[in-house]
């Protein structure tokens, strides 16, 4: 068991540590959607920490990225100064990145080394930590995917970083909850864990869709709501051949999917919440429920504007962050029930 004195600072390092998982995702869409991503064309884990710093530091970084596909290809027309507008954003997410590492290494060895910690807490840290390198690694074999011919990173590596991402975040919070966790939960019907498990599987799937919709840009044709353009099924969405590329690959596939996800969530939220009077809830889990259908409408309305309105920056960053704020308020859910 953990004593008691040492509980809080554990908790108070988990929960920064989730605090800036959240905010390394949210850095992310910023850089993916300000197209920065392939601004700094080098790994260097310590080097690549010190920015340019004179001008001729700033000529040299410039002259190694109009060496690469997105210069020649895309932004041929681009000064030094518009090169910083987009390097500073990538820099900040690979420096959090780093951040990150540091926040969860030096306080995980004063805690081992103090013996703060229990066995099973401490295979769990180590769980996090292979987490987080994993994560790291997809994040430059994804920018490395649009440094060769096409100046376009892989939609597919793109959703498996930031579904690894999410993960994570799920799993840091997952931990920190049941360590604060001062009671033991209380029962529930056996059906509203199922439900909230498929409303977690159902947001899982849908963050990967996010990935597919931001990586392809499928978020900006169709921007009408509900129906796209003048049908619900516009024949753009089953094009290709064979089928199933259509929602893998297509745009128009690809956005239907993640409409149709978002309208399965928001039913899901509706079904859990009508189950309430299945059973008396908890102060904990009412307010988790509170959270997610907060959380769901938010959401769903994050979207439709980022939809409507041409994927604006602002709106579509804070959509990005409204589908973690409902995916952590699922995790805190789930973290507070059994099932009688």
């Amino acid at each position: 068991m953990i004593a008691e004195e040492h509980k809080k600072p554990i908790l108070i390092w988990l929960y920064t540590g989730a605090f800036l998982v959240f905010a390394m995702i949210v850095i992310g869409g910023i850089t993916r959607l300000t197209h920065s991503g392939l601004s700094m064309v080098e790994w260097k884990l310590i080097m690549g920490s010190i920015p340019p710093l004179s001008d001729a530091d700033w000529q040299e970084t410039f002259a190694k990225y109009q060496a690469f596909p997105e210069y020649q290809q895309i932004n041929s027309g681009f000064t030094l100064e518009d090169f910083k507008g987009i390097f500073w954003w990538e820099y900040s997410h690979r420096m959090l990145g780093r951040l990150i590492g540091i926040v969860f290494l030096i306080p995980f060895v004063f805690f081992l080394i103090g013996k703060w910690l229990e066995p099973k807490l401490t295979m769990q840290l180590l769980a996090m930590f292979l987490l987080g390198g994993f994560q790291a690694f997809l994040g430059w074999f994804m920018v490395a995917s649009g440094l060769i011919d096409n100046p376009h990173v892989s939609h597919y590596r793109l959703a498996a970083h930031l579904i690894t991402a999410t993960v994570l975040l799920g799993y840091i919070l997952w931990v920190a909850f049941r360590l604060a966790e001062d009671q033991e939960s209380q029962a529930v019907p056996a059906i509203v864990g199922k439900v909230a498990k498929l409303l977690f599987g159902l947001i899982l799937l849908q963050t990967i869709y996010g990935a597919f919709v931001a990586g392809l840009k499928a978020g900006y044709i169709f921007n009408t709501f509900p129906q796209m353009g003048e049908s619900w099924i516009p024949q753009a969405v089953t094009s290709l051949e064979p089928w199933w590329r259509n929602f893998t690959e297509g745009l128009a596939g690809v956005q239907f999917v993640h409409r149709c996800l978002a309208f399965a969530i928001l039913s899901v939220v509706g079904w859990l919440w009508a189950l309430r009077s299945r059973g008396e809830l908890s102060k904990a889990q009412e307010r988790g429920l509170w959270m997610i259908v907060g959380a769901a409408v938010i959401q769903f309305t994050l979207g439709v504007l980022t939809l409507i309105l041409g994927v604006p920056i602002p709106i579509a960053v804070m959509h990005q962050a409204g589908a973690m704020m409902l995916f952590a308020s699922t995790v805190y859910f789930l973290n507070r029930i059994k099932t009688a």
